[in-house]
């Protein structure tokens, strides 16, 4: 059972809620759970059976498939205000879970057990279109995310990421960088001194800061252009 204070942050951060008849509103304070994972500890794992639907009250989670040789690519993050759509889309095909979530920082999230999220999504058309719309909206992500995992260079995604990021000083190690691209730390860590090479970056410890922003996004400018070429 949600207490008042979870109760209310969760309707703030989820206004879909607001409209709920007063019995189902009742269910889902006294139905759903609420917990809290630290970064790096898994909130569920490939394979599992779906335990609900997680909704985001703070921090993040890393959404990563993995493959048999340990390497993963992070098909997407959930942030606050946000709902797991691959949970909901498991949830929905009443199958486990088809990748492996990790908190990327300290996480506070509410989670809609599968009866309850059942009745959520017959019962309130306002749930129902929320949750579909999210997940038209992930599919558009995720369909980008394939395109740059096949059709991208290495060094292209890993710019690209660079410059993704707020700042000049950006706080990552290799390995983050590495796990997030769906790569090895060694490979990552060979183009970023190619990188520092060509003035672009300065690598430190623990960090990374950014020389040549133009450096860095003609390398991104000029595999577009090759794949325009190409007619990919």
């Amino acid at each position: 059972m949600l207490s008042d204070a979870v109760r209310g942050r969760l309707w703030e951060h989820f206004p879909v809620f607001e409209g709920l008849p007063g019995a189902l509103a009742a269910r889902v304070v006294a139905e759903s759970q609420y917990r809290r994972a630290e970064a790096g500890e898994v909130v569920f794992e490939h394979g599992a059976p779906c335990a609900g639907l997680p909704l985001i009250l703070d921090g993040s989670l890393r959404v990563v498939q993995r493959g048999a040789n340990g390497r993963e690519v992070e098909l997407y993050r959930v942030d606050s205000g946000e709902g797991c759509v691959l949970s909901a889309a498991c949830l929905l095909g009443e199958i486990e879970y088809t990748a492996t979530a990790i908190a990327a920082s300290s996480v506070a999230l509410v989670v809609i057990p599968p009866g309850l999220f059942s009745a959520l999504i017959d019962q309130s058309p306002g749930f129902r279109g929320y949750v579909f719309a999210e997940l038209g909206a992930r599919i558009s992500l995720l369909m980008a995310v394939v395109e740059t995992v096949v059709f991208r260079r290495l060094d292209e995604r890993l710019a690209a990421r660079l410059l993704a990021r707020d700042g000049t000083r950006i706080e990552v190690t290799h390995q983050a960088l590495a796990d997030e691209l769906g790569s090895v730390r060694e490979i990552v860590t060979r183009i970023l001194r190619s990188f520092e090479d060509r003035g672009w970056v300065s690598l430190g410890r623990g960090h990374i800061i950014i020389r040549d922003r133009k450096g860095l996004l003609s390398l991104v400018n000029q595999g577009e252009e090759v794949r325009i070429h190409n007619g990919i």
